[in-house]
């Protein structure tokens, strides 16, 4: 009996010593680490990627040293749980780190694709400018061209030079044209349907003296005047009429022979020209740009 109490106390103390060195340590490490805040505290921010302090060993090492071979499940857990929290925020910052290292390389893609278009885009607008300003060049040179040839025909607008001429004459008292008269009206004012930039001349010369002569000479005029406007619509505007009387002719006037005085009557018509069709001839209006050179491609 005796001896197996004494059994059990020993054993009751064996079981006893482990607890009371396991107690001891964890009474001697709850100071330091309710001092540990106070110093994290006190001490600047560390430069760290969570922005904490580095966890510190215990410095204490209890009544069984660095290891307890006694240690429970609790204490085990107590003593790595700050280390598995700082590990699950250091793999949170490494995912969030990854999630913007994506995020920047894909906006930074997107800015660079945006760029190379717009530069594209500069670029084809550069090229289609240049088109626009070779054509408003070749076009100005046409109507600086144009404007020239024009200011020349209007400076001799009004310059009318002598065509052809045509010479019908009356028997004494005969104002009626013959056949012969009309087919001579005819050669000349049948090409001057299609033409531009003339006047026709008609002078009358008829015998006698004063103005019987004039009356005369001026109802000549006048026939040959009538034939035109109503069978080659020659406008009226451009037929200038005058009765000359005895007049000399014009080759006698300016001295290049002698003046002679005629019998009967005659009509003189002159055709002038000036520089009208020329002036026609040169403001055509210019092609239109074919659909390539207005249409670029963008």
């Amino acid at each position: 009996m005796k001896n197996r109490t004494i059994v059990a106390l020993l054993l009751a103390g064996v079981l006893a010593v482990p607890a009371f060195a396991q107690q001891s340590s964890t009474t001697q490490s709850q100071p330091a680490a309710q001092s540990a805040p106070a110093d994290q505290g006190a001490a600047p921010k560390a430069d760290t990627a969570t922005g904490k302090q580095p966890l510190q060993p215990q410095t204490n090492e209890g009544f069984w040293g660095k290891l307890n071979p006694f240690a429970r499940k609790k204490y085990v857990q107590r003593q790595t749980q700050p280390i598995a929290d700082r590990i699950n925020e250091l793999d949170e910052l490494t995912a969030a780190n990854g999630k913007q290292i994506k995020d920047v390389d894909a906006r930074a893609q997107q800015g660079i694709q945006l760029a190379s278009a717009k530069a594209n885009e500069a670029d084809q607008h550069a090229i289609d400018a240049g088109n626009k300003a070779q054509a408003a060049q070749q076009t100005a040179q046409q109507a600086s061209t144009r404007l020239t040839t024009v200011e020349q025909v209007v400076t001799n607008i009004d310059q009318y030079q002598p065509s052809t001429q045509t010479e019908i004459r009356f028997k004494p008292g005969q104002t009626v044209l013959s056949k012969n008269a009309k087919d001579a009206l005819d050669e000349m004012a049948t090409p001057l349907k299609s033409q531009r930039g003339y006047i026709i001349e008609v002078q009358g010369f008829s015998s006698g003296h004063g103005q019987t002569a004039i009356a005369n000479s001026q109802k000549m005029a006048e026939s040959v005047v009538r034939y035109l406007v109503l069978n080659h619509e020659i406008p009226v505007y451009r037929i200038y009429l005058v009765g000359m009387g005895n007049a000399p002719t014009q080759a006698a006037a300016s001295g290049d022979a002698k003046p002679k005085r005629i019998t009967g009557g005659r009509v003189e018509i002159s055709l002038l020209k000036n520089n009208l069709e020329q002036l026609a001839g040169n403001t055509t209006t210019p092609a239109p740009a074919s659909q390539d050179q207005q249409q670029q491609p963008k």
